[in-house]
C-alpha cells in the first residue's frame, strides 16, 4: 500500500526519497545548509525536480558544496561550469554559488556561526505549520522575508524570500507536510 504523501510528490523515484528522508527533516549540518541555499537559488525560476536531477552534477562541480574551496572557484572554472549541460547554465546562478561560499566565509571571520545564523530566523525551533492542500502552504513568510534580507546584508545573492521560504521548508525549519502526510504524523509526533 502507498503512504500518503503531500501533493506535489510524484512518482518519480528521486521526488519520493527527496520528500520522505530530506524535505522538511531539520537539518543543522554546516555544509547541506550551504548546499540547499545554493541549489534553491539556482530552482528560480524552474521546477525543484529540475534541480534535483541535477544535484549530484552540482556537487561534483562545486566541491560538495564545501565553502572553503567553493570561494576559490577561478574564472577558468566557471567558464568551463558555464559549458557543462549537467548545470544550469546561467552565469548570475553560477556565480551567485562561489559570491554566496565568500559571504559564509566573511560572515564567519566576523565571528557569525552560519548554522546559529539560520536557525536563529525560527528561534532554533522548527516551525510546524498544517494545511490540507501543499497549495495552501504560503510561498514566503515573515520568517523568511528576515532570512532574506539578513542574508543580503551579509552579501548573498539569490536569496529572495521565496526562495528563502523554499529553503526553510527544505530544511526543516519550516514545516508544511499537509496533515494527511505520513511525514506529517511523523514530524508531529517528534517535536
Amino acid at each position: 500500500m502507498t503512504k500518503p504523501r503531500c501533493g506535489w510528490v510524484t512518482n518519480d523515484p528521486d521526488y519520493l526519497a527527496y520528500h520522505d528522508y530530506e524535505w522538511g527533516v531539520p537539518c543543522f549540518d554546516r555544509q547541506r545548509l550551504f548546499e540547499m541555499l545554493c541549489l534553491e537559488g539556482q530552482q528560480a525560476g524552474l521546477s525543484w525536480i529540475t534541480v534535483l536531477k541535477k544535484r549530484e552534477a552540482y556537487r561534483k562541480a562545486f566541491y560538495q558544496f564545501e565553502p572553503e574551496k567553493v570561494a576559490e572557484i577561478s574564472a577558468e572554472t566557471i567558464s568551463t561550469l558555464l559549458q557543462s549541460p549537467e548545470l544550469i547554465r546561467n552565469k548570475l546562478k553560477i556565480n551567485s554559488i562561489i559570491n554566496n561560499a565568500q559571504a559564509l566565509l566573511a560572515m564567519e571571520a566576523k565571528g557569525e556561526n552560519f548554522v546559529n545564523f539560520i536557525w536563529q530566523t525560527v528561534s532554533h525551533q522548527p516551525i510546524l505549520q498544517s494545511f490540507d492542500d501543499y497549495r495552501l502552504a504560503p510561498v514566503s513568510s515573515p520568517h523568511s522575508l528576515y532570512l532574506s534580507n539578513a542574508l543580503k546584508k551579509r552579501g548573498f545573492k539569490f536569496i529572495g524570500p521565496v526562495i528563502c521560504q523554499a529553503y526553510m521548508q527544505a530544511c526543516g525549519l519550516i514545516i508544511d507536510h499537509q496533515v494527511n502526510c505520513f511525514k506529517y504524523s511523523e514530524t508531529n509526533n517528534s517535536l
